[in-house]
């Protein structure tokens, strides 16, 4: 079903349909600045619809609206990421640092490009201020200028010295896929 947006007084500017598909978020979303009806996975870089039954309603705290559902992710959706995962560290875990490097230059830059929009998308599902709002994505902006940093921190180590006619030599090797649960309730 279409959502009738013009129900949302906290942002003018994303009043109607027209304004939310207007967003310049096309690199940060797959839905084009469009609030999408129900979240997907990224699995092997390829958006896919759950199969699940479970979700979970993401309200506009100002409306109660719900703005999309996201997926309690099946057993089977999360192994099939992790299998993707692990086909793709072969050929990531031989991508340089400086490589890496530049995909986050890239990342910051298109942070940095949206600030506004997202900050917007932040204002609808929270009910932040805008000023908040871009607040946080400035802080994640900060996180993720850090990691543009980090290049320094792969490099491996050499002690010379540590005992008679020993040296000691480090490496940084990737060993794999990992996974994460972050619980994001920054105020």
């Amino acid at each position: 079903s279409t959502r009738d947006f013009r129900m949302f007084p906290v942002l003018p500017a994303l009043r109607g349909a027209e304004s939310l598909t207007s967003l310049a978020c096309r690199n940060l979303s797959y839905a084009g600045g469009k609030v999408p009806s129900t979240t997907q996975n990224v699995i092997g870089g390829q958006w896919v619809e759950s199969s699940t039954d479970k979700w979970i309603d993401v309200c506009n705290p100002a409306t109660n609206q719900v703005l999309t559902k996201v997926p309690q992710t099946t057993l089977a959706e999360m192994e099939q990421a992790v299998e993707s995962a692990k086909g793709a560290y072969g050929s990531w875990s031989k991508t340089s640092p400086m490589a890496r490097q530049q995909i986050m230059f890239r990342y910051q830059q298109l942070i940095k490009a949206n600030i506004g929009d997202i900050a917007k998308l932040i204002t609808l599902e929270q009910g932040k201020t805008l000023a908040d709002a871009e607040g946080d994505v400035m802080r994640g902006l900060q996180v993720v200028e850090q990691c543009c940093s980090n290049t320094n921190l792969l490099l491996g180590e050499t002690l010379t010295g540590v005992a008679k006619d020993m040296d000691l030599t480090s490496f940084r090797t990737p060993i794999g896929v990992c996974a994460g649960i972050a619980p994001f309730n920054f105020p």
